[in-house]
């Protein structure tokens, strides 16, 4: 049993330059491709995002925690890549805990000085709904600045 499962293996075809990349959220990794690409598709665009610096590299940020992969397709549309990315907790002592409280769950981010809210798939809507505010005031702030009206 153990050989069948051995040669099916070697027979199964190899996927186009399949890697692994691990980074910590909202930190920035570069990826180089094995050719020149054309399109590229990220999995799961809450989780990381990708940012072409030309045809062979790019940047890849974490978004959010979880897994996901970077497709990318050359001119003919043949799979050039498949990237598995991995975005972890902080690398410098960050850890993550979830509160339940009866029905309602909350996710937390924590460092060794502090804890923030950091929704994730689950948790309860109010949680989503103040980090939503919050980031959406940080953003209005943001474009005032920018705009010369602080």
């Amino acid at each position: 049993m153990r050989r069948a499962v051995i040669a099916l293996g070697l027979l199964a075809p190899l996927p186009a330059h399949a890697a692994a990349l691990s980074l910590a959220m909202d930190q920035v990794r570069t990826l180089t491709f094995p050719a020149p690409v054309a399109t590229v598709y990220v999995g799961n665009p809450s989780i990381a995002d990708i940012n072409m610096i030309d045809a062979r590299h790019a940047f890849v940020i974490g978004k959010g925690f979880g897994s996901t992969n970077i497709v990318a397709l050359d001119h003919d549309g043949k799979q050039v890549s498949n990237t598995a990315v991995a975005v972890l907790s902080d690398p410098g002592g960050a850890s993550t805990l979830v509160l339940n409280r009866g029905a309602q769950r909350v996710t937390y981010s924590c460092s060794a000085s502090r804890c923030e809210m950091t929704p994730e798939p689950g948790d309860s809507n109010e949680v989503f709904s103040q980090v939503n505010g919050q980031a959406n005031s940080h953003a209005n702030t943001a474009r005032q600045a920018a705009a010369g009206g602080q």
